[in-house]
Formats: C-alpha cells, structure tokens, sequence
C-alpha cells in the first residue's frame, strides 16, 4: 500500500486511526504520521515468543500463511522516528509508512523464528515439517485483519534518505534477547 492510496478500516479501531489521522492533518501543525504494521518488542507479549511457547508444548502448530506484512520491531520505530524529528524538515511533513524491509506471512515469520530457536539449541517438540500452513478463514479472530498489510516505504526512505533493514534482522535481534545467541 502506497500513503496516498484510498484507506478501508476493517474495524473500529482502524477507523479510529483514521480519523486521528484526519484530526492531525486537518489541525495544519507539522506532523509526520508513521503507518506501521506488525509491531513487536521484546517487553511484553508477541508472536515470536507465543510461536516459541507453543513449539515447546505441541507436536504441530497450525500458522496463517494468507495475511502478508513485514514484522517491525518498536526499535525500529522509535530509531525511524528520532531521525525525523532531528531532521526538522517542515517541507517533509506529512504520512508515511514505515515497515521492516521484505515481506513474510505469519507462517513464514513463525518459521523463521522456530529455525532460529532450533539453531540455538532451544529445545522444541514441533518439527519443522509440522508447522502447518493454513488460511485466515481457519483461525477466527474477533477483529478482522487484512490478508495485504505490506507497505511501500519508498516515500520515506526517499524523503529522509534512510535505509530500512530487512524483517528477519529485527526478528533475529528480538530472538536473540528472548532465547540468547
């Protein structure tokens, strides 16, 4: 998805976003609205450690290989958004969207981060052929989620000449704090 690309919130909470957007934009101050996907942090919970919890306690884990994004760690934002700030450039005010680098489906991030967790001697009682793809449609959630959440970053890598790493590299730092490596 582009910036300027017509936005449809599936939910109350996308709309809610939306309109605080709307808000900002129409207040006229200088503004930068970061777009994100697929945030996570090693404080608290995310999928990776679910992932890592459920492989150590099930022989087959069942994952959604249909929805797209990039997994985006909060330190990414948090670097992202220090620059933009110390960058003081008015005449870049505006929305963005900022994402990891690549794409993945939570299968694959799943995937990823189980083989991780195997390289470093976790003990797992998934194997890796167990990890089951399957549809959104087969793992109801109470919000609906986009199948599509991939974000084209080029806008602000552009604007601000940044270079945004690629997913696993953010998964693998997280990884590396939770399970050691």
């Amino acid at each position: 998805w582009r910036e300027d690309d017509p936005t449809a919130p599936l939910s109350v909470y996308g709309r809610a976003k939306r309109d605080g957007e709307d808000a900002v934009r129409a207040s006229g101050c200088h503004h930068y609205l970061l777009r994100t996907s697929w945030v996570y942090a090693s404080r608290g919970g995310n999928f990776a450690k679910t992932m890592l919890r459920l492989a150590a306690e099930r022989d087959t884990l069942r994952v959604v290989a249909d929805q797209i994004g990039a997994p985006t760690g909060a330190e990414l934002i948090a670097d992202v958004t220090s620059h933009l700030i110390r960058a003081r450039a008015p005449e870049h005010s505006g929305t963005y969207h900022l994402a990891a680098a690549g794409e993945t489906s939570w299968h694959g991030y799943a995937c990823h981060v189980i083989a991780a967790a195997r390289a470093a001697g976790r003990p797992l009682r998934v194997a890796d052929a167990a990890i089951e793809a399957i549809p959104a449609r087969a793992y109801p959630t109470p919000a609906q989620r986009p199948l599509n959440s991939r974000l084209d970053t080029r806008k602000l890598r552009e604007a601000f000449d940044l270079h945004l790493p690629p997913w696993q590299q953010g998964v693998d730092r997280l990884l590396a704090e939770i399970i050691g490596g």
